[in-house]
C-alpha cells in the first residue's frame, strides 16, 4: 500500500528598517494556507485561467486566520505589487519578496496575505502576528516562501 503525504507549509519574514536603514524588528511567522489558496493551486494544475501570485497586503486585525477567509480583515493602505519571485529549496518552495516603501501601510501591522491581484482575486495564504509598529519613514520588507513537501 502506498501513502502519500503532501504538505504546503509558508513561512512570512518581515525585516522593519528606520529611514536610516536601521533594521528595528525581524519577525518570522508560519501562515494559513485558506480555502481559494488551495483552489486557485488546484485550477493552476489544469490550467492557467487564474493569475499568478502578483501582491502583498498588511493589515491591523487580530483576528486568527481561518481557512474561509478570502480577505485581510482590516487592509493598511493597499496591496503592494511582489518585487520578485524565486524557486528556491530544489525547486520545491517560491520565495515572494515585496517592499513596503515609506508611508506605504503604516500603522500597527498584525496580518498579512498573499493575492493574485490588485484588488479582488484570490488569497493563498493569510497570517497574524504580535504587532510590528511601521512609522511612516519606516520600510518593510516581506519575504514569504511557500513549500512544498512530500512525507
Amino acid at each position: 500500500m502506498i501513502h502519500e503525504n503532501l504538505k504546503l507549509s509558508g513561512q512570512l519574514n518581515i525585516v522593519l528598517k528606520d529611514k536610516a536603514g536601521n533594521v528595528k524588528d525581524t519577525r518570522e511567522v508560519k501562515n494559513l494556507v485558506v480555502d481559494t489558496g488551495l483552489v486557485f493551486i488546484a485550477s493552476r494544475m489544469t490550467g492557467t485561467s487564474k493569475a499568478v501570485m502578483s501582491h502583498i497586503a498588511l493589515g491591523s486585525s487580530t483576528t486568527a486566520a481561518a481557512a474561509g477567509q478570502t480577505d485581510l480583515v482590516s487592509v493598511l493602505g493597499s496591496r503592494e505589487a511582489i518585487d520578485s519571485t524565486t524557486l528556491t529549496g530544489s525547486n520545491k518552495a517560491v520565495a515572494y519578496v515585496s517592499s513596503f516603501e515609506a508611508g506605504d501601510a503604516t500603522g500597527a501591522v498584525t496580518e498579512a496575505g498573499m493575492f493574485n491581484a490588485s484588488s479582488g482575486g484570490d488569497m493563498l495564504c493569510r497570517t497574524v502576528f504580535s504587532v510590528v509598529n511601521k512609522a511612516a519613514d519606516d520600510t518593510m520588507s516581506i519575504t514569504w516562501t511557500v513549500t512544498l513537501a512530500a512525507s
